[in-house]
């Protein structure tokens, strides 16, 4: 068994973007600029977007935080993301979900310039990713991605089972294995709450990408010998014995799991450090387009 290591890979990642900034630097060319926003007090999403702004600023990118209140209307954050998309010098927008329950995800989403919207969620670029033209990929599916490419696990012909279908994790994920791509050509299986007999198909996989959100799901009766498989859950769970009163549990029950496995992601450590890699690669590719344009 072999550990995907997150930190090595995004570490790596990052190391790339940091060399070419110096170059950009050298050359008197403007830097990369990420713009985040910020709703309420969230601990989960203040520690996510904490981490994601000490990456921009260990690589070099050019970085602004703006926090609104948690009463914030839709207005006011619609008219925040407008002017953010006029700022030239702002290349990827990032607005930190979940938003509060009074503001729409998919308006707000919408809002954003497809050309800056370096999550991916934009239905312009879900679209251009359903078609296999250049996009930007959302992050989590993309550092998957990225780890697989530099850990060189063949994928072709593979079965690969994800589980959970969302629009930001399970959905694209399911795209990217299929694509005639690096760490894709698979065959997919796509599975969900309502899927019947999951268990055993999780037990035909080659990969499993585990992407529902409930620690410890995927046991080792669902997994067969020399499997591989990527943990995305990042729960927070109760933990008295832990100085912050919880521990991040993944939706794979490692210590039971990972004897079977040929790899194996780890949480923490793993997927999830690999999501603001790959959000820092997609910056670095709007600021490019951006400037082949301007």
């Amino acid at each position: 068994m072999k550990i995907l290591d997150g930190k090595i890979v995004a570490q790596a990642v990052k190391d790339e973007l940091g060399s070419a900034i110096i170059k950009l630097k050298e050359k008197g060319l403007r830097i990369p600029h990420l713009a985040a926003i910020l709703i309420g007090n969230n601990g989960a999403s203040e520690t996510y977007v904490a981490n994601k702004i000490r990456s921009c600023e260990e690589t070099g990118f050019k970085n602004t935080l703006i926090r609104l209140k948690e009463d914030v209307t839709e207005e006011v954050l619609t008219a925040t993301i407008h002017d953010l998309n006029e700022r030239n010098e702002i290349d990827g927008i990032l607005v930190q979900l979940p938003l509060p329950s009074h503001i729409s995800e998919d308006r707000i989403i919408s809002v954003i310039n497809p050309e800056k919207d370096i999550d991916g969620f934009h239905p312009l670029n879900a679209g251009r990713l359903m078609q296999g033209l250049p996009t930007f990929v959302p992050a989590t599916p993309l550092g998957i991605m990225l780890l697989l490419e530099y850990y060189q696990i063949d994928t072709r012909g593979k079965h690969a089972v994800v589980i959970g279908r969302s629009n930001i994790v399970g959905r694209p994920m399911s795209v990217l294995l299929s694509q005639n791509i690096p760490a894709g050509n698979c065959t997919v299986t796509l599975c969900h709450s309502k899927t019947k007999n999951l268990a055993g198909i999780c037990r035909q996989a080659d990969i499993i990408v585990a992407a529902l959100g409930k620690p410890g799901f995927l046991q080792a009766d669902m997994v067969k010998e020399n499997a591989v498989v990527l943990d995305v859950g990042i729960t927070r769970v109760k933990d008295l014995q832990k100085k912050s009163g919880y521990a991040i549990k993944g939706d794979v029950d490692f210590d039971a799991v990972s004897p079977l496995c040929s790899y194996i992601s780890p949480v923490p450590g793993g997927v999830g450090v690999m999501t603001i890699a790959a959000l820092l690669k997609n910056t670095f590719t709007a600021y490019n387009t951006r400037m082949k344009n301007t």
